[in-house]
């Protein structure tokens, strides 16, 4: 692959980097310097290369990112096998969740995603393609994935505490819905819809002591509800272990992202609604344990399946974190 490139230095290491769970990545040692080699699963050669030519374009506006660097003929895109692969310059920096965030830097989180959203809806040339899920979720299906991932969880020989912790949170869940059935979101109504990164939470993005340095992992780049993206990042940055969001933060970042990206206290409170409905019938950590038997996951699941059972009972003081 390196001999794509114009005068990349010779290998000396190529190392699997642990985090993320959809794609594979490297770091690259050369004799150069060292570079971050993406191994793209989906292989979707045209959409990969959207991505790129969006992560130029948000450079040259100033949007932190680290766009894939180009081979001798142009190319972004390296085929090799029927494999699709990428080579983005290494950005020195770390990951920090919400607990590592201060409110002042809360704050400077939320305007960044406001960016990334203004400054989409300049380098996209159009709207075409949404890939949101307008029509919530149905209660009723629901029902039926509860019942069969009981089923898996139960029939699991040994069990583990992981188990017996997914039969508390699933049998908890149902109840739940049965009572809030009737909130379902309303189908029909169009949320304010825009490019949107797609996966922003903290492991795609990299921080350079308390500035962003870069922001990662555009796979995900879709035409989507932008207010959706934002109180969804917001509940993966500020949950909390036992499932409580960090709301004066939240509070700090929402109103930033407010005013950076023009959106309105309703776009938000509709959000927050729809959000809040996909988290209460969402079980995609124990359909990957329990059906694609992947536990890669499987850390998550305390805070995630937690924070849905608080929302549920402070759902006022969460609304008015983003939207009051």
């Amino acid at each position: 692959m390196l001999r794509r490139y114009a005068a990349p230095g010779k290998p000396l290491s190529c190392v699997r980097v642990a985090q993320g769970l959809l794609n594979h990545g490297f770091r690259l040692a050369t004799t150069r310097g060292d570079y971050f080699l993406k191994h793209h699963l989906d292989g979707d050669r045209a959409a990969i290369a959207r991505q790129h030519r969006a992560t130029q374009r948000l450079k040259e506006l100033g949007v932190p990112v680290a766009p894939p660097v180009a081979d001798t003929h142009g190319d972004t895109v390296a085929v090799i096998g029927g494999r699709c692969y990428a080579l983005h310059p290494w950005v020195d920096g770390r990951h920090r969740d919400g607990a590592q965030l201060t409110a002042t830097e809360s704050l400077r989180l939320g305007a960044l995603l406001g960016v990334v959203h203004t400054c989409l809806d300049q380098v996209m040339e159009s709207e075409a393609g949404r890939d949101g899920g307008l029509i919530s979720a149905d209660p009723l299906d629901t029902f039926e994935t509860i019942d069969e991932l009981l089923l898996l969880a139960r029939s699991r020989r040994p069990r583990d505490a992981f188990d017996l912790l997914a039969e508390h949170r699933l049998l908890e869940r149902r109840v739940l819905l049965e009572r809030h059935a009737h909130r379902r979101p309303p189908t029909g109504a169009e949320p304010a819809a825009g490019w949107v990164h797609g996966d922003f939470h903290p492991l795609n993005l990299l921080y350079r002591d308390a500035e962003p340095a870069a922001i990662v992992d555009w796979d995900r780049l879709a035409v989507q509800p932008r207010a959706e993206e934002a109180v969804r990042a917001a509940a993966i940055f500020f949950v909390r272990p036992d499932g409580r969001l960090e709301l004066d933060k939240a509070r700090a970042y929402a109103r930033a992202y407010r005013r950076t990206a023009g959106a309105g206290e309703d776009e938000l409170a509709a959000a927050v609604h729809r959000v809040w409905w996909e988290r209460l019938n969402d079980f995609w950590i124990l359909r990957w344990r329990y059906q694609l038997h992947d536990r890669r996951a499987d850390p998550q699941f305390p805070a995630v399946s937690a924070l849905a059972v608080w929302w549920t009972e402070e759902y006022e003081a969460v609304l008015d974190a983003f939207a009051g």
